[in-house]
């Protein structure tokens, strides 16, 4: 019987250790979903080479200086955003990153590439465009808030955002020892007291993904007088950028 009960722990125990190692081994596949450009041409991508990687990123080019960099979600095609964004803002330069793995961008997704790339594209577009505007939504805004915390943004928008990303995963992971198998933490507290430009929070008022005590406590850790927080009402994580008032507060912030 003992013999018995120790054999089954084992088992218990190897099982447990090999779902660890699982969650280890397939993490960044329960992170990013990369999606493929649904639309676009020559004259509305630009290849942008970094030192490992051809990035493609949607652009509508506009002379002047002003410019929008944006930063998507886990599983979102970021050029969907051309054609709505284009009209809200007619007098801003559009750039929209395709991550690594998507929309025909090479190489494969981490939280360090993706934010060595957003700083060297920011470094680029601000080249052309002195008052650069970043907007990051979920997955991304953890991206913008690195950048704005390290360069000169002019604007911050963070739409759906989240405090830590490993906070997150420990919710949904309770049993396992997240903090040690993770790797990709997107920890956006650690930089929201850097950022000194004027920054807008946005929260889905039923957000089914990022509960809204996340974005609270993201909010609380800026220092910056002038970050302020807006709850779209009847909106949830997927839906929020389909509500009229989306498009409408990004305009009276810009």
């Amino acid at each position: 019987m003992v013999r018995l009960a120790a054999t089954l722990l084992t088992v218990l125990a190897l099982g447990y250790l090999a779902l660890c190692l699982a969650l280890f081994v397939f993490q960044r596949s329960l992170i990013y979903y990369p999606q493929p450009r649904s639309t676009g041409s020559a004259a509305t991508t630009l290849n942008f080479k970094v030192a490992d990687a051809d990035l493609a990123v949607t652009v509508r080019p506009v002379a002047g200086p002003q410019a929008i960099l944006y930063f998507g979600g886990n599983a979102e095609d970021v050029s969907l955003n051309l054609p709505s964004f284009s009209e809200a803002f007619p007098a801003h330069a559009m750039y929209l990153l395709h991550y690594r793995g998507y929309g025909g961008s090479t190489g494969r997704p981490s939280e360090q590439a993706l934010q060595a790339d957003a700083l060297a594209l920011f470094d680029h577009v601000r080249q052309k465009h002195p008052k650069v505007v970043l907007i990051g939504r979920s997955l991304g805004s953890g991206v913008a808030i690195q950048v704005a915390s390290q360069r000169p943004v002019h604007r911050l928008v963070l739409v759906t955002p989240y405090n830590s990303l490993q906070e997150l995963a420990e919710k949904q992971f309770p049993y396992f020892p997240v903090k040690c198998l993770l790797t990709d933490k997107f920890e956006s507290w650690k930089y929201a007291p850097l950022v000194t430009a004027p920054t807008l929070l946005i929260a889905a008022e039923h957000d089914e993904v990022i509960p809204r005590w996340s974005t609270e406590q993201l909010y609380a850790r800026f220092k910056n007088s002038s970050a302020t927080l807006e709850v779209l009402p009847g909106t949830s994580h997927n839906t929020l950028s389909a509500s009229p008032s989306y498009l409408g507060l990004l305009q009276s912030v810009l």
